[in-house]
């Protein structure tokens, strides 16, 4: 358990007091048999649970009565059979009082207990489940069908769960740390590693093992590619190639399941050509600009806009991009090289709460989101910050050869895209930089003790030095 148990008290009754009446229901995860069931996926408890209920173990469920103040932590103690596979645990008896909670229960409790309240015509509340077997179980108890329990679930409790976990204590703030220090150790190895004729694979193994070797797993799977153009590139047995440029988006969980989360680009020939350097310099301005607007009370929507104006206008200046910047932004031009928002919230998930539904995490009654329009339908935070909050700042210029092709047979934007110089760019790829970002009293501040170099100056410097 990594805070103290009066921590997680609090947190429980904070909860209990939100949501204000009913019964709230907080599902730990079982086991994800992988291709058979005896071999299971590397397992996750569930970050909701383990914020309230502080307990690795798999098959636990947290009930709370907000109405009487009642808790009870419920699951099936383990048999002698999985004793000599696995080892002894703790009792669910003593994972109860080592998380402050008064009552224990076998797993049969949970049903008595929504029984019970349902009978009495009052509110159970539950999550958005993500995982096929809680949705069984919420089907079982409350005759939810799973397509529905979306829709079914409870939004005082996602609000609620929001409003908390949203600013981080001091507490959590040194566990993101030491995400940050594994997420250095991954991204300087990957930097190291870089050179023509290794290959995605190599590199996206090398630092997966460091994630876990220090740390739980990585925070989400590993980007390692030359092709920075597409979003999500997975590395591939490909090898690097000279002359290009390598994208690694990476990361770290704590093995308290704390991430970080960072992008470099990196030149594989270790220097960057003045075509590249040109593209490369704008996306780390684009980047100190969000460190120097983004504090308490600023919409991340307002600095992400921003970011854009300054892109565009650096775009035009190299004659990618043409006419009224302004006009170019409300139109949404400037997606066709940024795609995706600035950031997004990050904590016990590396999107983090993105399970509980975008609009209620990254938005509010003030800043909605835009789903109608390209690239910003992808914003994931566009609300106020506040001090406690973690972001990401990620600005990307991206060359996708299917998109410029599609726009420009379209006509799309023709009045602020220059498609005959984009057509020298469509074997560019991309560049992403990307840093956890603090949101402090007066401003905001890196998380990590060591940066991991994106200047030109330092990336080539840092590639010189590597052997």
């Amino acid at each position: 358990m990594l805070f103290s148990k009066e921590t997680y008290v609090q947190r429980r009754q904070e909860l209990r007091k939100l949501v204000g009446d009913g019964i709230i229901l907080l599902f730990g995860n079982n086991d994800a048999p992988m291709n058979y069931p005896s071999n299971a996926y590397k397992y996750r408890q569930d970050s909701a649970f383990l914020y309230y209920f502080a307990q690795h173990r798999e098959g636990l469920v947290g009930v709370m009565d907000a109405d009487t103040d009642y808790e009870v932590l419920c699951g099936n103690e383990i048999d002698i059979d999985d004793i000599v596979w696995y080892g002894s645990v703790q009792s669910v008896s003593d994972l109860a009082q080592e998380a402050g909670v008064p009552n224990h229960a076998p797993m049969s409790r949970v049903a008595d207990i929504v029984d019970e309240a349902v009978k009495q015509g009052r509110k159970v509340h539950f999550l958005p489940p993500y995982r096929y077997d809680t949705q069984i179980q919420i089907m079982d108890l409350l005759h939810i069908h799973p397509s529905q329990q979306r829709a079914a679930a409870s939004l005082p409790l996602i609000q609620a769960v929001v409003k908390q976990r949203s600013k981080k204590t001091a507490e959590e703030i040194e566990e993101l740390e030491r995400a940050a220090v594994i997420g250095y150790k991954m991204h300087t190895t990957a930097m190291r590693l870089c050179k023509p004729g290794v290959t995605e694979q190599f590199i996206g193994g090398t630092i997966d093992g460091i994630a876990m070797a220090y740390g739980s797993v990585p925070s989400f799977q590993s980007i390692v590619t030359m092709h920075g153009e597409i979003m999500h590139g997975n590395p591939s047995p490909r090898a690097l190639e000279a002359g290009r440029l390598m994208l690694c988006d990476a990361g770290a969980e704590t093995n308290e399941h704390y991430c970080s989360d960072n992008t470099r680009t990196t030149p594989i020939s270790g220097r960057f050509t003045q075509k590249q350097k040109d593209i490369y310099q704008i996306v780390v301005d684009c980047h100190d600009l969000a460190l120097d607007v983004a504090k308490p009370g600023v919409r991340w929507w307002d600095v992400h806009f921003d970011v854009c104006r300054l892109m565009t206008n650096r775009l035009k200046e190299l004659g990618l991009m043409k006419g009224d910047t302004e006009a170019a932004l409300r139109a949404g031009a400037h997606a066709l090289f940024l795609p995706h928002g600035l950031g997004h919230m990050m904590g016990m998930d590396v999107h983090d709460m993105e399970g509980l539904g975008q609009t209620y995490v990254g938005f509010d009654d003030e800043t909605r989101p835009n789903l109608d329009q390209f690239g910003t339908n992808c914003l994931r935070m566009g609300r106020r910050l506040e001090e406690g909050f973690v972001v990401t700042d990620e600005p990307g210029i991206y060359f996708i050869p299917d998109l410029i092709d599609l726009w420009r047979s379209q006509h799309t934007y023709d009045d602020f895209i220059n498609f005959d110089k984009v057509e020298e760019y469509k074997d560019f790829g991309g560049i992403r930089i990307e840093d956890d970002v603090l949101i402090t009293a007066d401003g905001c501040r890196f998380l990590g003790k060591d940066r991991i170099p994106y200047h030109v100056d330092e990336v080539e410097e840092f590639l010189a030095n590597r052997d």
